[in-house]
């Protein structure tokens, strides 16, 4: 047996920081390009990974990516979307993989497949791939239209069903090497028990520890307390014997409704993605060519088998949901292919005695082609199919409701949040002091812990998809970091930012901010006025002072930019503005004087 050199993780990591750049350039995914990079350099290609025994070392540790994958998709499963969408989950996404999975059990039992393992294969071919899908129907711009919509709910529905599946595959085991594994009732009131407890510690406890880390402020320990929440609960479903997915799942999902949700998937992201990208890689080196070269008729039969049954399936449902042709059909080819899921389903199908290794070797094949067969049947169908008016997407949204994002959630951020809440203006709030979103969260806000200069964070407040963003962060240099961010990767977000000062104006100036508002030069000027009224002078004049000098300011604000480096100008020009002002107050009192002198008889 090899052991894994110091070259080949360095060749593992420089595939992964090729593989996406390229599959992106080439428009045909990520996913597939990860796997071509993997049969590239695996046994079966041009030999760097030597031996199959490698091959599963590498893809026993990048499974760790998929359990990943499973924990951010229970983070995403709160309780208000999950009901939002349950029609297309739990109604179109059962009735596809049932279907799917009934039908292409149906054809291998008919091929002489034993029906356990022909059940359990058609279920497992009946998942599509998530992050393949998902990529093409973002890059062709349909997930916001309504086929887009059922298509990401029927992927929710899949990854769900993955799980069961996982934690099933011994009971489809009835082969003579390997009897039934019937689940004793102690295991199974172990099992319950153990989901029980990690579901109450969750609720309960897991908040509270991310609030004490959170206000050390060291971000690497909110990054360790992600990964270890993951590590821990998996470890603690593996040793009741429960698959280390479920694990991952329930923990996400009781996450989900966390202060800290925005930080985790932040800091989760960029472990996830790269075991992930991995994971594919590995499962591209493990594919076994050979079988291609000889029984490549068997292999397209399989293939194209698959993509039309999964894909009529997908087409009618479409249809029976009121999808006109066009859309129905672009819906079936976005999800026809094999899942991530289904390497997964294979291997522990190998393990627990449902299917030999040979079948799944084939079925790992034919999947990988089915990913690889998607983006080229979409492009036929753009060329071919007769053009058609886009469905509208049936959650689309009034102009007037979009999401706006509010980075400080101190003073200033409040008040702009109750206004648009009381608007009904969907608002993501956040704030890098734990100590103000406990405090804030007591009186109903919604608010997550998250430092809005980071880009993780910011992409996991989705601030790509909002109508707004309002910067309100105290802290100045943090405030000038967020607005390089926000302008850099999100040029189309109009900004509305507060300033504490008029440096800091100038400052959010430079970075191209228009809208800027200091935050307590209204409130002053508006005590002011009360001042002058309670003095006793007349109306008149209280609002030509108050206007004018607002008017100044504001012309001396802008004027000054220039000369904002330069604090020997800005005192020179500060002495010219006051005198200018005093000339200008002393010129209006002389005036009335005289209009007053002129009314007298």
């Amino acid at each position: 047996m090899h052991e894994i050199t110091l070259t080949q993780v360095a060749l593992f990591l420089a595939a992964a920081v090729v593989a996406a750049p390229l599959a992106k350039l080439l428009r045909i995914g990520n996913v597939l390009g990860y796997l071509l990079v993997g049969v590239l350099i695996g046994p079966f290609g041009l030999g760097f990974v030597y031996t199959v025994y490698e091959v599963n070392s590498v893809l026993h540790l990048a499974e760790f990516g998929v359990i990943m994958l499973l924990f951010v998709i229970g983070l995403e499963l709160r309780p208000k979307r999950l009901w939002a969408m349950r029609a297309g989950i739990f109604g179109l996404g059962s009735a596809q993989v049932a279907l799917t999975g009934l039908a292409l059990a149906a054809v291998a039992i008919a091929f002489g497949l034993a029906w356990p393992a022909a059940l359990f294969a058609g279920l497992a071919l009946s998942l599509s791939s998530t992050a393949f899908a998902l990529q093409i129907l973002e890059e062709k711009g349909e997930l916001a239209l309504r086929h887009g919509r059922l298509a990401f709910s029927v992927l929710l529905f899949q990854d769900l069903a993955a799980i069961p599946l996982i934690a099933l595959a011994p009971l489809f085991a009835v082969s003579a090497a390997t009897a039934t594994q019937q689940m004793e009732l102690t295991a199974g009131l172990r099992a319950i028990a153990v989901i029980l407890a990690v579901v109450i510690v969750g609720r309960y406890v897991l908040n509270g520890v991310y609030r004490l880390v959170a206000r050390t402020r060291v971000k690497e320990a909110m990054t360790a307390s992600a990964l270890l929440t993951v590590v821990g609960v998996t470890l603690v479903m593996q040793l009741a014997g429960l698959p280390a997915s479920l694990g991952a799942f329930l923990a996400g999902v009781l996450l989900a409704d966390s202060d800290y949700r925005h930080e985790i998937v932040a800091d989760i992201a960029p472990f996830e993605g790269l075991l992930l990208g991995l994971f594919f890689t590995a499962i591209g080196m493990s594919l076994n060519l050979n079988l291609v070269a000889q029984s490549p008729q068997l292999v397209l039969a399989i293939v194209a088998g698959l993509l039309a049954i999964k894909g009529g399936v997908l087409f009618l449902l479409g249809r029976r949901l009121g999808l006109e042709s066009g859309p129905a059909r672009r819906l079936a080819i976005a999800l026809s292919q094999g899942g991530e899921f289904a390497f997964v389903l294979f291997g522990t199908g190998v393990t627990a005695g449902v299917l030999d290794r040979s079948l799944s070797d084939l079925l790992s094949v034919a999947v990988t082609l089915s990913m690889a067969a998607t983006p080229l049947l979409l492009l036929i169908d753009e060329l071919v199919a007769p053009k058609t008016v886009p469905t509208r997407a049936f959650d689309e949204l009034p102009d007037n409701d979009g999401h706006v994002v509010i980075a400080g959630f101190g003073r200033v951020g409040q008040i702009v949040a109750r206004i648009l809440s009381a608007k009904r203006i969907p608002v993501t709030a956040l704030d890098s002091n734990p100590e103000q979103v406990d405090f804030v969260r007591k009186f109903g806000a919604q608010i997550f812990y998250g430092d809005a200069s980071r880009p993780e964070i910011l992409e996991a407040a989705q601030t790509a998809k909002a109508r707004a963003f309002v910067l309100a962060i105290d802290d100045v240099e943090a405030s000038l970091r967020t607005a390089r961010m926000v302008r850099r990767n999100y040029p189309h977000v109009p900004i509305y930012a507060r300033a504490r000062t008029r440096r800091h104006v100038h400052q959010l100036m430079d970075e191209g901010i228009k809208i800027i508002r200091r935050e307590t030069f209204l409130a002053s000027v508006d005590l002011t006025r009360e001042v002058l009224r309670g003095l006793g002078l007349p109306e008149r004049e209280v609002r030509f002072t108050v206007d004018t000098f607002q008017a100044m300011d504001r012309r001396r604000l802008y004027e000054d930019y220039k000369h904002y480096t330069d604090i020997e100008k800005l005192q020179a020009r500060a002495k010219s503005y006051a005198q200018e002002l005093e000339e200008l107050f002393a010129k209006d009192a002389e005036q009335a004087k005289v209009a007053e002198s002129a009314d007298k008889p």
